[in-house]
């Protein structure tokens, strides 16, 4: 080999060799940016998560911002928001005043106990009744005059909303719905908030047969119709002038019925039955 052809070799070697580092320059400049791409998308996304579940924590539940919604009032009820709710022949001369909560373990007690009588006596035009539902059970409270959504559950809540929606089918069906969401065979431990779930809302209304397979019942319980009445209902009973801070209470002509300990609400029949006949006559 010439030397001259073997200089054009080493020139040529030498010309492929920068070549190949530039390839290899650029690739490395590319590998680094695509990372450092990938590193800022990855960062973002970080922070787009964590931005996601702080509103999402931020997020009020549903009950929260039910409280803004308008209240749409079930027929059968008069006053502000729907929140007066007084059944009973026009005839009737006194008013009972009852307040419950729906999760309430000794309301249920008064209505299995009690409630037959009541109804007896309401059917026969001795009384109309003034229905007062309060949610305190769920912990819901008055907070300056708006109320606040407690921790302790739902189903005081839902189950008042389905009264609404069965109060908007008649006042019957209202007491009825009532007396078998407080049955023995129906109303659930304190500890178990099972009135939060629909289903099994409809499935005591089928008990009763004006809400048995009623659509528009149950549409209203599975959309919420009167979510907005059932909390407008429990301010009512925060901020009742009654001095009523429990359940059940019995309130007639502004004083409270009481059983034999002349503190509590009547529990027996016969208690019932002397505190109404008394209240009745003055």
């Amino acid at each position: 080999m010439s030397k001259r052809n073997s200089q054009a070799a080493k020139v040529a070697a030498r010309e492929r060799l920068r070549i190949e580092r530039e390839r290899e320059a650029k690739r490395a400049k590319t590998r680094r940016q695509v990372i450092v791409a990938c590193s800022v998308v990855a960062v973002l996304a970080a922070a787009g998560g964590i931005g996601y579940a702080v509103v999402q924590a931020n997020k009020p539940g549903h009950w929260e911002a039910v409280r803004d919604e308008k209240v749409v009032a079930p027929a059968n009820t008069t006053g502000k928001d729907g929140t007066t709710v007084v059944l009973g022949k026009s005839t009737a001369k006194k008013t009972l005043k009852l307040y419950e909560d729906p999760r309430c373990p000794i309301c249920a007690q008064f209505e299995q106990t009690v409630g037959p009588t009541v109804k007896q006596d309401y059917d026969a035009g001795k009384f109309k009744i003034q229905f007062v539902g309060g949610t305190f059970l769920d912990g819901d409270t008055d907070d300056g005059g708006k109320l606040q959504v407690g921790s302790r559950g739902e189903g005081s809540k839902n189950a008042m909303s389905a009264l609404g929606a069965a109060l908007n089918v008649s006042p019957d069906a209202f007491l009825e719905y009532k007396t078998a969401l407080y049955s023995a065979k129906y109303h659930p431990e304190e500890s178990a908030d099972k009135f939060k779930d629909d289903a099994y809302l409809i499935k005591v209304a089928n008990t009763v047969d004006a809400l048995k397979n009623n659509t528009k019942f149950q549409n209203a319980v599975k959309n919420g119709t009167y979510d907005a009445w059932a909390l407008a209902m429990s301010q009512t009973f925060n901020t009742n002038k009654d001095g009523v801070n429990g359940t059940p209470s019995l309130i007639m002509d502004g004083k409270k019925l009481t059983g034999s300990d002349g503190q509590n609400a009547p529990m027996t029949v016969a208690e019932f039955n002397a505190a109404t006949e008394k209240a009745l006559k003055s």
